[in-house]
């Protein structure tokens, strides 16, 4: 859609119930983001009362029309999803106004890809609206769902506020007042909207809604204490265990039922798993291999989760792989016609598998998926979900605090078969032989599936930083506006050829630049590479000793290259050498950069062992992590004296 388009929603789906709104954006500097709302407007264009305001301090109404369902990270950035149960709004409710705001001074104009999708109970998308020209804006009205007669409508906004939430929330007649004690922002005239609008302006008293974040005390795991065994191979007790496995069946039983089981007990995690596919926020029940009747069988899915909210019951069924064990088609499309016939909103597929573009691992017949979503969830996901809550955020029991624990700790074991994306797949010991050789040609299919692994093992170590550090990691995708995500997925196929090499950029916020990881199948290396500014110095031995400084404990070997500015290269040298003569990297230019690289063996086979490939991509990407670019102040050339 185009900015103040508008069109009927009835007419674009067959599906019953609540839609979804997800409200996505890229943030390329990783320092900030941004937090959705929805105002219910009567006819008059202001809100009857605070209760009428949603956002991160007031998620959900009381009658379950309203549902903020919270963030769900993707490969180029953020989603922020809401649903709205159009049917269950008053009778007075005429508009219902989605919008987004940043705090702390930061902008619209700082982020890229803004965009509204609008999607049916079926998780079929309906509509989208690109939001183009944001610059100075701290808040934004994406859209809005309005009546028209009997019909609701949807209009693409597109409006911006300088004034952020206060401003954004008085046009609609609150006063906002923050937890510091600032006075609230009084409402100010409306003008009336368009006669397609739905409003007119009003005068209703302002209703008073605090907006500060408050600080809630959570539970973290703790760290552990001293041991007291009387030697090292005891093991502790643990409340999941992952010995006395007989086959794959029982591996994916204990691995389902243990997971739902914790989603059940702590409610934050569970909550963080199902608001990825659209459920509500309410009472969680879940089971394990609920039986079926199929035709002239039975069908038995691994799970079943149940959430209760304002009298309306939302299932999904799940389907569990562990290990290297595929999904399979006939099995999927049976729980999808089970829970078609039961009217159950989705089934969840779980396993080490990553999906791409928002799709599905599994090609189903879409026919089957009109009326019931089909979703995908990586063992790695719901670890990243789980590191979060027990080792950053918190959870609101010790006790709860301590569940999450045992259940990373279950899913970290070999033996359970949950460590997430582990095999490059049977395409890529044929490849990397065919770059040795000088076989391999443009247009070999076995090159795509090498490169969409590729694409899933950068996805996954993004979730295994973020959990581990518990910032925002995420890929950097350079690409055009619109532009197929094959189209990166080609351009790696197009390096395989040509250079036998594969390349990845990765964002850790708070570190001074993106972490390059590039895999060079003809020498068999990998190499991570992050480019430093410098600091303001007037010499250009001074910048180079403040670099010096501060990697004084990284690798002997890490290549330290000087670049001027306007240039690609420079003065290159060992920081062994460097040690004991800084010197060397003096150049007949001003150091505007300095380019730092670490090499590293690569892993041939195509698995998770010690000499496998994506085990030497993880440690070669930790150690440069942990060992220089974590070690890098931001900013600190500014404030440190020259040496």
């Amino acid at each position: 859609m185009s900015k103040g388009g508008n069109v009927g929603i009835s007419g674009l789906s067959e599906a019953a119930g609540p839609v979804s709104l997800t409200l996505g954006w890229t943030d390329p500097t990783g320092e900030g983001e941004a937090d959705v709302s929805v105002l219910l407007v009567a006819a008059d264009g202001k809100v009857r009362g605070d209760d009428d305001f949603f956002f991160y301090n007031h998620p959900s109404s009381e009658d379950g029309s309203v549902q903020l369902l919270g963030k769900t990270p993707t490969g180029s950035g953020n989603e922020d999803r809401i649903q709205v149960d159009l049917a269950a709004l008053p009778a007075e409710i005429h508009n219902v106004t989605i919008a987004a705001s940043r705090y702390e001074g930061a902008t619209f104009g700082e982020l890229d890809d803004l965009r509204l999708t609008l999607s049916d109970s079926a998780g079929e998308s309906l509509l989208a609206f690109d939001i183009t020209g944001a610059t100075v804006e701290t808040a934004f009205v994406f859209g809005e769902l309005y009546r028209r007669g009997e019909e609701w409508k949807f209009r693409a906004v597109g409006q911006g506020y300088e004034s952020g939430l206060a401003g954004l929330a008085a046009e609609f007649g609150i006063a906002v007042q923050d937890d510091e004690g600032e006075q609230p922002v009084e409402a100010e005239e409306r003008p009336p909207a368009e006669p397609d609008g739905g409003s007119a302006s009003g005068t209703e008293k302002a209703a008073k809604v605090r907006t500060g974040r408050r600080a809630v005390k959570k539970s973290t795991l703790a760290p552990p204490k001293t041991s007291l065994a009387d030697h090292v191979n005891w093991q502790n007790a643990r409340l999941f265990s992952v010995n006395g496995f007989r086959n794959d069946q029982e591996r994916e039983s204990r691995a389902t039922s243990t997971l739902l089981a914790v989603m059940t007990q702590v409610p934050e995690f569970g909550r963080r798993v199902t608001a990825r596919f659209g459920a509500p926020a309410g009472a969680m029940q879940t089971f394990a291999e609920a039986t079926f009747k199929h035709g002239e069988s039975t069908v038995r899915p691994d799970g079943v989760v149940r959430v209760s909210r304002a009298g309306r019951i939302w299932t999904a069924l799940i389907e569990t792989k562990t290990g290297g064990n595929p999904l399979r088609r006939e099995q999927v499309e049976s729980y999808l016609e089970v829970a078609s016939r039961n009217g159950y909103e989705t089934v969840i597929t779980l396993s080490n598998d990553l999906a791409l573009d928002g799709g599905h691992p599994v090609a189903v017949d879409g026919r089957k998926t009109r009326k019931v979503a089909l979703q995908h969830l990586s063992w790695a996901e719901v670890a990243h979900e789980a590191r979060l809550l027990c080792r950053h955020e918190g959870v609101s029991s010790p006790v709860h605090a301590w569940l999450l624990g045992e259940l990373l700790h279950y899913l970290e074991q070999d033996n359970a078969g949950c460590q997430g994306f582990q095999n490059m797949g049977a395409s890529w010991v044929p490849v990397r032989d065919a770059i040795a050789e000088g076989t391999l040609r443009a247009g070999d299919k076995r090159a795509v599936q090498v490169a969409e692994n590729w694409e899933k093992l950068t996805r996954q170590l993004c979730l295994r930083l973020g959990g581990e550090t518990g910032l925002a990691v995420a890929p950097v995708v350079r690409k055009k506006r619109g532009e197929d995500p094959k189209a990166q997925r080609a351009r790696t196929v197009d390096a395989l050829v040509g250079s036998g090499r594969m390349s990845a950029e990765i964002r850790i916020p708070g570190t001074a630049g993106p972490l390059l990881v590039e895999a060079d199948l003809r020498t068999g290396h990998i190499e991570t590479t992050a480019i430093v500014p410098s600091a303001d110095r007037a010499r250009a031995l001074t910048r180079i000793n403040w670099l010096l400084r501060q990697l004084s404990e990284a690798p002997n070997e890490l290549r330290i290259e000087a670049l001027p500015a306007g240039r690609d290269s420079g003065p290159c040298e060992l920081l062994k050498n460097l040690r004991a003569e800084p010197g060397l990297l003096v150049g007949d230019g001003e150091i505007a950069s300095f380019k730092l690289s670490l090499r590293a063996g690569m892993g041939t086979k195509r698995g998770t062992e010690e000499s496998g490939f994506i085990r030497s991509v993880d440690a070669a990407v930790d150690r440069f992590h942990e060992e220089v670019l974590k070690v890098i102040k931001v900013g600190s050339g500014a404030d440190e004296q020259p040496g």
